[in-house]
């Protein structure tokens, strides 16, 4: 599933899993490829459009740039991997057993979240969205249940990594997907007011689901 096309799925509460956010501390780079190496993955993407915010990420994580392209090359490897597991699977490896999960239902359709804690974003969650089959309709960045989402009010609100799809989507709606430039990115086109009540026409692109930048 494209989640541009659905940004805001009617969604029931997630049980919690005793299981916690799991996985191995690893660099991303070892034996082992954890919840490190999998946050890596995802700020690869990121800096092609937020290389200062991924910059400070990697500050932040004790690791640098080269570790962040090996752990995307690995993550890569093991996509194309002959033989390779079901993207529901492969996160669980990675990230051990989710910290929640529970039923989503967009449309008529059901399907099972699973959600896992990043400590780079402590508000946010990871979540994989599978058909009853198994295969995966959306992996993205959503709002952490009970963490307070930001105040989109204007468009000065908009700051990259503040805010997800569904909560631009929700904020100024009615919001216009568009296709996005690669699996993991979407875009939204909506009208917004600025600071001096002057409402335009905007586009903004996310990455994982977080908001990176205007286009």
């Amino acid at each position: 599933m494209n989640p541009a096309r659905d940004p805001a799925p009617e969604s029931a509460p997630l049980s919690g899993d005793s299981g916690g956010s799991g996985g191995s501390g690893d660099s991303g780079t070892g034996s082992a490829f954890g919840p490190l190496g999998f946050q890596l993955v995802l700020l690869r993407r990121m800096a092609d459009h937020q290389p200062g915010l991924v910059e400070d990420a990697l500050r932040e994580l004790g690791v640098g740039k080269a570790e962040m392209r090996e752990a995307n090359r690995r993550w890569q490897a093991m996509l194309r991997a002959p033989g390779r597991r079901g993207a529901g699977p492969r996160y669980r490896s990675v990230l051990g057993p989710p910290e929640a999960t529970g039923e989503r239902r967009i449309g008529d359709l059901s399907c099972e979240a699973s959600a896992w804690r990043l400590p780079l974003w402590p508000d946010l969650r990871f979540e994989v969205l599978a058909a009853p089959g198994g295969a995966v309709w959306n992996e993205w960045l959503v709002r952490a249940p009970g963490a307070s989402g930001p105040e989109l009010r204007t468009v000065e609100d908009l700051r990259p990594w503040s805010c997800t799809v569904d909560e631009v989507a929700r904020a100024f709606a009615p919001a216009r997907p568009l296709e996005g430039t690669a699996p993991t990115r979407w875009r939204l086109a909506f009208t917004a007011p600025d600071a001096a009540g002057e409402r335009r026409e905007y586009v903004v692109e996310f990455t994982w689901g977080l908001l990176q930048r205007f286009v």
